[in-house]
Order: structure tokens, then C-alpha cells, then sequence
């Protein structure tokens, strides 16, 4: 899993049958202190309802596809959690409620 953060949304009315009803995000990864280190950005089915601006844990490639009744879908990479906070030893690097 990798830490990204949520910089979009992708809206497409024409899907692939497997997908409909999935809400695609545009994420971008990003190291500790929240800098870019994907040079870019990758689109991601959300699996736990995360919004923009919020830092989440991404699965990718055959990974993506353990969600339960993901098994089917063309996807290589998966929004699997919300992050409410990250820490490194006693120094705090991220949490969500200094953000909202």
C-alpha cells in the first residue's frame, strides 16, 4: 500500500458493466510530509467513501482486486482506507482533524 492524497474525482457515464456504481478518485502519492513523488497522478476506485484533500492508503495492481466483489473489475489500484493520522517515532507528520 502506498499513502496518496485525494486531489480529484473522474466522472464517466459509459463504463465497463463491472464498474457501474463505483465512484473513481484521482490521487496523487505522496511521501511523509505530504510532498508529490508519483510525478503525476493515477485514478483509483474508492472502496471507502474518501474525499478530496483526504490522505488514504492505496492498493495497486493484483491487490486492488482483493476487495470483495472487486474480483472482476478492471482495476489497478484501489482506495482501501482513510488515514487519520500518521506518526514516525514521536513526531506526528499527518492528522486529518489539524486539516478539516
Amino acid at each position: 500500500m502506498q499513502i496518496a492524497k485525494v486531489i480529484g474525482t473522474v466522472v464517466g457515464n459509459q463504463k465497463e458493466p463491472s464498474l457501474r456504481g463505483s465512484k473513481f478518485l484521482l490521487v496523487r502519492f505522496v511521501d511523509e510530509n505530504g510532498e508529490d513523488i508519483s510525478n503525476g497522478y493515477e485514478v483509483a476506485i474508492d472502496a471507502v467513501g474518501a474525499g478530496v484533500g483526504e490522505w488514504v492508503l492505496v492498493s495497486r495492481g493484483s491487490a486492488a482486486r482483493q476487495i470483495e466483489g472487486s474480483e472482476k473489475r478492471p482495476s489497478d489500484a484501489a482506495v482501501v482506507a482513510i488515514i487519520d493520522t500518521v506518526s514516525v517515532g514521536n513526531r506526528s507528520i499527518y492528522s486529518k482533524k489539524d486539516h478539516y
